[in-house]
C-alpha cells in the first residue's frame, strides 16, 4: 500500500510539473496498445485548460481515425444536435474538451461494428488530462463505457437505467446513449430521453457556453 501511495504522489507531482502541451505530446506519442491496433496508433482528442464542458465518448471510428477530427461523422452530427451547438462551437477547444475512452481506433468486431475502447487507455491518461481542466463543470458521458468508468458504482445495471437516472448525476455529469445509428431503435423506444434528458442537456450546455472566461 505504501508503494502504491508513493506512486500516486509521484504521478501527481509529475502532472503538476508537466505542461498541457508536454502532456498532449506524450499522449500523441503513446504506443501502449500499438500491437492491438489494426491501423496503428493515432490518438484523437482536444483539450484546452479553459474548457468548461468535457465530452467523453467511446473510441474513434474509421472516419475519425482518417481525419484526426473527433466526432467527425454522423454520430457527431447527432450529438451536436442533442447539444444544440454548431460545428464551430463544438470544435472550439477553449470551450469544449473531447477525450474518448479509447483515444485510437480499436478495429472491427468479427460480428460487425467497432471493437470496444482499449481498456488500457482511460486509466493511463484521463486523470492526467483532467488535471489540466481546472474549469471543467460538466461532463457528457456518451455510451456505457464512459458511464461505467466515470460513475463507477453509481452506474445502474444497464445503460437505459443509468440514462433514466440522469438527475442523480446532474449537473456534474449527464449520461447519454451513444448517438450512433445503431441506437435509433432505442431512441424510439424511449421518448422520455428527448423530452427530458436532451432538454436538460441543451440548457446546461448553453448556460456554460455563455459564461465568460474568468
Amino acid at each position: 500500500m505504501k508503494g502504491s501511495n508513493e506512486s500516486k504522489s509521484a504521478r501527481a507531482a509529475h502532472d503538476e510539473s508537466t505542461s498541457l502541451a508536454e502532456l498532449l505530446a506524450e499522449v500523441r506519442a503513446c504506443r501502449l496498445c500499438e500491437a492491438h491496433l489494426p491501423f496503428g496508433p493515432r490518438p484523437v482528442l482536444r483539450v484546452r485548460s479553459t474548457a468548461r464542458i468535457l465530452v467523453v465518448g467511446q473510441a474513434p471510428g474509421t472516419r475519425v481515425h482518417e481525419t484526426g477530427i473527433p466526432w467527425n461523422d454522423p454520430s457527431g452530427d447527432r450529438l451536436r444536435q442533442w447539444m444544440s451547438v454548431d460545428r464551430d462551437t463544438f470544435y472550439d477547444e477553449s470551450r469544449v474538451a473531447i477525450i474518448p475512452m479509447g483515444l485510437c481506433y480499436p478495429g472491427r468486431h468479427a460480428r460487425g461494428g467497432d471493437l470496444p475502447p482499449r481498456p488500457e487507455c482511460a486509466p493511463q491518461w484521463h486523470a492526467r488530462l483532467h488535471a489540466h481542466l481546472p474549469r471543467r463543470e460538466f461532463t457528457i458521458l456518451a455510451g456505457q463505457y464512459a458511464q461505467e468508468f466515470y460513475l463507477g458504482a453509481r452506474a445502474k445495471k444497464n445503460l437505459t437505467e443509468t440514462v433514466r437516472a440522469w438527475r442523480e448525476y446532474f449537473p456534474e455529469f449527464v449520461p447519454l446513449p451513444h448517438p450512433s445509428f445503431r441506437n435509433l431503435a432505442w431512441l424510439k423506444r424511449n421518448p422520455w430521453f428527448a423530452e427530458e434528458v436532451v432538454a436538460a442537456l441543451r440548457e446546461r450546455v448553453q448556460a456554460l457556453l455563455m459564461k465568460t472566461s474568468d
